[in-house]
């Protein structure tokens, strides 16, 4: 029987692994999943208690359209809803607990402004319709600001669009395009955000866990603490696996890789050198090499001229880190006064940036519990700046060089708030520095990330956020489970395939909407 071996235990591989036994046939006792961590879901990552606070470094949105997701987690059995699927379980919360933002965008006075209005001049309408019908052989090498004038920046698109999905001015064209193709049936409600989709905890807990109970369930092995350092290829310009070499627990491993086995390698980590503070310390920024994932892409891009160029994602940490921050606390103040704030019960809000402030906050308060074992005393809420390096407005220094305390008193200050300095005494916080954390959208050309099956490959797929496939985004859960179903339905020459990507432009109505939108206000 064929064996399979998957490098990474993040949302890429367990996908994969659970579609080898789905759509594959494979039996769970022929896969094994190598992980370098101690715990599996990569980037889908949440932990703590209400006594050493909670921690996660970031949070998924979903939508309607993320049809590879829904597909497989409809085969996934609920922790959290028993005799229901992780799918069903996520669109009945949806429906309990749908956002309606009334409070998306915030000015420097401390007050919710008017985002209908998207804030276009006729200019900006033109170089946004100009953008999304532009091929993408022609934005090859061009940032998001190539393409627009400066004041598009300071619309209220840009800022809701921004914070949504941490672009940058200086982020690719590429992925900006395919964003606004992807999303453009969101355009309507984007600022109430009603077409964003959340899982009823985190997605460690929502996903992570019910995928990998399954897995385990089915025979799946778990190697962690498995550095996987380079694989052997057979001679000649095609691509065979023949061996996985690796270390367990600093004890260097040889895998063999026979004729008709699979490997599936994540190729680079956009979680890579996280750090974390405390409150009263900071997230010191971890400058160093990249991790294991990026150091064996390098490897094996070096030995084949079309597994893509991983230093034109890992060389530019400048333009791809920002911090977060996640806060526990004990006392109900700051989510009774939040909610009178925005108008919102807490998880029904959505995102509210302050769009002035130096660090371009954005804060969050998820619907409670959000960590399955969250007591019912304790709440949890979270934030993320994009600008971590500029001054802070109320903390006279950068937000790297914040303790959790600092940061949460910067929020504090714009919002307000006669309660600040009951929140602070009563608030654990802790911060994230993230080197990576967009480094899959820096400017790129065709080839920088390699295909999914490269050319010439017999046994060998990548998957996860630095792989490529046509039309859909990076950053997204649908990204990894999408490149995942490819590599499984390629190598196996499958019949099903993966569905399509949603594309809405393709719809007049919601055409029709969008342009509505655009010149709303």
């Amino acid at each position: 029987m064929a064996k399979a071996c998957l490098v990474g235990a993040g949302i890429a591989s367990l996908s994969a692994a659970a579609l080898l036994i789905r759509e594959g046939k494979f039996a769970g006792g022929d896969i094994t999943i190598l992980e370098a961590q101690d715990r599996t879901g990569g980037s889908l990552d949440a932990a703590g208690s209400p006594e050493t606070g909670y921690t996660m470094r970031g949070g998924r949105m979903f939508e309607l359209h993320f049809e590879c997701t829904y597909d497989l987690l409809s085969s996934i059995p609920s922790l959290d809803a028993p005799g229901t699927s992780v799918t069903e379980d996520t669109f009945a919360f949806h429906e309990d607990f749908a956002w309606n933002d009334k409070a998306r965008l915030v000015d420097s006075t401390g007050r919710p402004v008017d985002a209908r209005s998207m804030g276009f001049s006729e200019r900006n309408r033109i170089d946004l319709v100009t953008c999304v019908v532009t091929p993408e052989s022609r934005l090859d090498g061009k940032r998001i600001s190539d393409c627009f004038t400066p004041d598009f920046f300071t619309t209220n698109f840009w800022f809701m669009w921004c914070t949504t999905f941490a672009f940058e001015p200086w982020h690719s064209a590429i992925e900006f395009r395919r964003y606004l193709n992807r999303f453009v049936h969101l355009f309507k409600t984007f600022d109430t955000m009603s077409g964003i989709y959340r899982t009823r905890f985190n997605q460690y807990d929502s996903i992570v866990r019910p995928l990998q109970a399954w897995l385990k369930a089915q025979g799946v092995t778990f190697h962690l603490d498995t550095t996987v350092t380079d694989l052997e290829l057979a001679d000649g310009d095609g691509i065979t696996v023949t061996a996985v070499a690796c270390t367990r627990a600093g004890v260097p491993e040889r895998i063999p890789v026979g004729p008709g086995d699979l490997v599936f390698v994540t190729n680079g980590s956009m979680t890579a050198n996280s750090t974390l503070g405390t409150t009263d310390t900071p997230a010191a920024l971890d400058t160093s090499p990249p991790d294991a994932s990026w150091r064996l892409w390098h490897t094996l891009a070096a030995k084949r001229p079309h597994l893509g160029e991983p230093a034109v994602f890992d060389s530019s940490v400048a333009d791809s880190t920002w911090g977060s921050f996640t806060v526990t606390t004990k006392d109900p103040v700051f989510f009774k006064a939040m909610e009178e704030f925005s108008g919102s019960e807490a998880g029904k809000g959505g995102l509210i940036t302050f769009k002035d402030s130096g660090w371009l906050l954005t804060i969050v308060l998820n619907h409670q519990p959000h960590f399955h074992e969250q007591p019912d005393d304790t709440f949890v809420w979270w934030g993320y700046a994009l600008f971590p390096d500029k001054p802070g407005d109320h903390v006279a220094k950068p937000m790297s060089r914040c303790s959790g305390r600092e940061i949460l008193t910067e929020v504090l200050g714009h919002l307000r708030l006669p309660q600040s300095e009951q929140i602070v005494e009563s608030s654990t916080v802790l911060p994230a520095m993230m080197p990576y954390i967009t480094s899959q959208f820096l400017v790129r050309k065709a080839g920088d990330r390699p295909q999914v099956v490269p050319e010439g490959s017999t046994n060998l797929a990548f998957i996860g956020q630095y792989a490529e496939v046509p039309d859909d985004v990076v950053f997204t859960v649908e990204y990894s489970v999408r490149t995942a179903w490819t590599a499984v339905a390629r190598l196996l020459n499958l019949d099903r395939q993966p569905p399509p990507v949603y594309k809405g432009g393709h719809d007049p109505k919601v055409l029709l909407e969008a342009l509505y939108t655009m010149h709303r206000g």
